[in-house]
């Protein structure tokens, strides 16, 4: 572990114990062109509040045995059975599940119909992935509430006067409220985001920091259904998947405003953080660049078995502690090219440092259906150096093949550059002062040029293309490598 890594450590460890007792709160954003030096910025440790889309609410336990923080109060008794036959006799609907007993004022239709179903089908994925035995807790069920008109349920006693004020869900203990929504979609997405933080917090006793709490419950809600059943955590493929969602849009807009929040600065959001979508939409991104992560996913699937710590955060950052800098690395490389149908394991990077370039120079071949490629040269500072390419390769199948050679295809562009055209970047060796990657400022070579790095590094290499279609690339070209004396 580098010096680096080990002060950058110890530093937010410290920021971490000296802030136990303060209230935590959203930080800004750092604009993308003025990363913060990661050492600079402290974290908090597990807030004792987590939000609810748009609202905070207490750290609850479940009710019942199950419930292993018994310090935090429980709501007030209610006799559930006697308000949900009022509400039924009050011309309510009760759809009823394994898991799941549903009330609505709205009138139900297929989909609506369809809620505990997805319910039940959450249940066995939530158990997978939490480690959680559904032998154990067959009998787990919850109440939630559908709702059209606010008034009528505050009538029949299921809108209880302490609840506080939300615009779109709230769960407590086994009950989730939410409001009826603009599509089927985001209504299932909403109800079983808030079933997440249910599960949550009756099996697992907490649901850990603000970022982690709202992160698992945005990213197990973003799902698939379909005639091959439901997928929970899916990375969507389009747009079209998850109408009204826009949690990528919102990380796109917020990166075209130079306002991209860094990973520790999702770490450190505190109860606040979700009074608007933009929050929900970052912890998102974390939770899945983490989870779908080659290299970072096991140890991210570790993080159940320690939400109830008051250690949390430092936890998460002893688990990454020797590779810590590369993944706060690859976090930016992520935020900075989010796309639908992103390709998490074709756009990992290989950190091996290079080697130097042999005097006669080299070959190196790229492909085109992954992202940033180590050479496996070492460039250095000063020295200039000739890039010469060639080869021709598909960059698409539909509705016609495309094909591009190195200088790329000008009848699209990417990130302002034409679809296809050879990109290099030369990572630094030493650590750069700003935080800031090399990645986020690549050359365009095409066909060729001479490069001249500011500071030694590995040179990488790639073609322009999106991170979301990646898969539908073929072939490789070929890149030569000159010293120039």
């Amino acid at each position: 572990m580098s010096r680096s890594v080990t002060l950058l450590l110890t530093v937010l460890a410290c920021a971490i114990g000296c802030e136990r007792n303060q209230p935590t709160s959203v930080p800004a954003p750092a604009a993308a062109s003025e990363v913060p030096a990661a050492q600079s910025a402290p974290l908090p440790t597990q807030a004792t509040t987590t939000g609810s889309p748009t609202q905070t609410r207490p750290r609850q336990p479940g009710w019942g045995d199950d419930a292993p923080l018994a310090n935090f109060p429980k709501p007030a008794a209610r006799d559930h059975e006697a308000e949900l036959a009022q509400a039924v006799a009050a011309g309510m609907k009760r759809l009823d599940g394994q898991h799941l007993t549903l009330v609505t004022d709205l009138p139900i239709d297929p989909e609506i119909e369809r809620l505990p179903q997805a319910f039940d089908l959450a249940y066995p994925q939530w158990c997978a992935y939490f480690g959680v035995d559904p032998s154990k807790h067959a009998d787990w069920k919850v109440v939630g509430y559908l709702i059209g008109d606010k008034e009528r349920f505050a009538t029949v006693g299921l809108f209880p006067a302490d609840l506080p004020a939300f615009k779109h869900g709230y769960s407590r203990a086994r009950e989730f409220w939410l409001y009826e929504q603009p599509n089927p979609y985001y209504r299932r997405h909403l109800l079983l985001h808030e079933g997440t933080h249910c599960f949550m917090f009756n099996l697992l006793g907490s649901g850990g920091p603000p970022w982690y709490s709202e992160g698992m419950a945005e990213f197990m809600a973003t799902h698939r259904w379909d005639d091959t059943g439901l997928k929970l955590a899916y990375l969507p493929r389009a747009r079209e998947e998850v109408p009204e969602l826009g949690r990528i849009k919102l990380v796109q807009d917020s990166l075209a405003s130079k306002q991209a929040f860094q990973l520790v600065q999702v770490l450190r959001f505190g109860p606040d953080a979700h009074q608007s979508n933009e929050g929900y939409a970052w912890c998102w991104a974390l939770a899945a660049f983490l989870d779908g992560h080659p290299r970072y996913r096991d140890r991210f699937r570790q993080l159940p078995s320690k939400v109830n710590s008051l250690t949390f955060n430092e936890d998460f950052l002893r688990l990454y502690k020797d590779d810590l800098l590369q993944l706060m690395e690859e976090w930016q490389v992520f935020v900075a090219n989010l796309e639908h149908a992103y390709a998490m394991d074709r756009m990992a990077i290989d950190f091996t440092a290079g080697k130097p370039l042999p005097a006669a120079g080299a070959n190196v071949q790229v492909a085109v259906d992954q992202g940033w490629q180590n050479s496996g040269i070492a460039l250095e500072a000063g020295k200039t150096y000739q890039l010469q390419a060639h080869g021709r390769y598909q960059l698409a199948t539909e509705p016609v093949i495309w094909w591009s050679e190195p200088g790329g295809v000008s009848i699209r562009y990417y990130h302002h550059e034409p679809l296809g055209k050879l990109l290099a970047v030369v990572r630094p060796e030493a650590e750069p002062p700003d935080g800031r990657s090399a990645f986020l400022n690549p050359r365009a070579i095409g066909l060729g040029a001479d490069i001249t790095p500011d500071s030694s590094g590995t040179l990488y290499l790639r073609v322009n293309d999106s991170a979301g279609e990646l898969t539908d690339n073929t072939g490789t070209l070929e890149v030569a490598i000159q010293p120039i004396d």
